[in-house]
């Protein structure tokens, strides 16, 4: 009991310890998302990512993200996220997934319970291949322990983080929930960056995201993303590797 306890006043003073100034405030963030494999470099789709405070000490957060007219022939997508956050803590209470890929349909809804510092994510997921005629429903109890997460709430908590204050090849760990299964989640902070936005150079806080399942193997690539050193924290570029080639978000503002 006493070193449960322990690691829990270890996990909290990491988290105290790297927590910024940065403030949740009403935006809408534009991506164009290309696709780049050698010398293609083309755009593929369009997300936008809206934040909206209720005045209740949380805030909602949606993003849409659809293909381009001539992805869609390859492979179409209309996703569309849902979420309400802690805006505080930065800690979701609530995460919906609306995914329409290539034909398939899937639909998740989290909602999230804390005890001090336990969490349970009680998960509702409905999915429909193209080829099927009927609806698959999955129901999930998930379980975690210290700061968890889901993929809307994420863009949110690396925002919060402060790099200003960590060392290059520092990291924080929490835990993210999907429809039915849970990953560690580790944001690596690997130093100040410029990098060339719409032919300016800006000074970013470069960071990568790793995932990896109970067992500690990677269940997911890494992903990449550049925010901007200002109080504003905004992700300015985000790269995704594919089997062949690679994803880039570019903010349009």
């Amino acid at each position: 009991m006493k070193k449960t306890t322990l690691l829990f006043m270890v996990f909290i003073a990491a988290i105290v310890r790297h927590a910024a100034a940065y403030d949740i405030h009403d935006e809408t963030l534009r991506y164009r998302v290309m696709y780049k494999w050698g010398l293609i470099n083309k755009q593929a789709g369009s997300v936008t990512i809206d934040t909206e405070s209720t005045g209740d000490g949380f805030f909602n957060s949606k993003l849409t993200g659809r293909s381009a007219s001539w992805a869609d022939h390859i492979y179409s997508v209309r996703d569309t996220l849902l979420g309400r956050v802690n805006a505080t803590t930065y800690e979701p209470v609530f995460y919906e997934k609306i995914a329409r890929e290539d034909g398939d349909y899937k639909h998740d809804r989290i909602t999230f319970h804390r005890k001090g510092q336990d969490v349970i994510g009680k998960c509702h997921r409905v999915k429909r291949r193209k080829k099927d005629s009927i609806d698959t429903v999955i129901d999930t109890t998930l379980h975690a322990t210290g700061m968890t997460v889901d993929i809307l709430s994420a863009f949110y908590y690396m925002r919060h983080l402060d790099y200003a204050r960590m060392k290059p090849g520092e990291s924080v760990k929490a835990t993210i929930f999907s429809g039915k299964k849970k990953e560690l989640l580790r944001i690596t902070y690997h130093g100040v960056q410029s990098i060339e936005i719409d032919r300016k150079n800006v000074e970013t806080y470069y960071i990568t995201f790793t995932f990896t399942s109970d067992e500690g193997k990677k269940s997911s690539d890494d992903m990449f993303a550049w925010i901007s050193t200002d109080p504003r924290r905004v992700p300015l570029k985000m790269k995704g590797n594919l089997p062949i080639g690679s994803i880039q978000c570019f903010l349009e503002d």
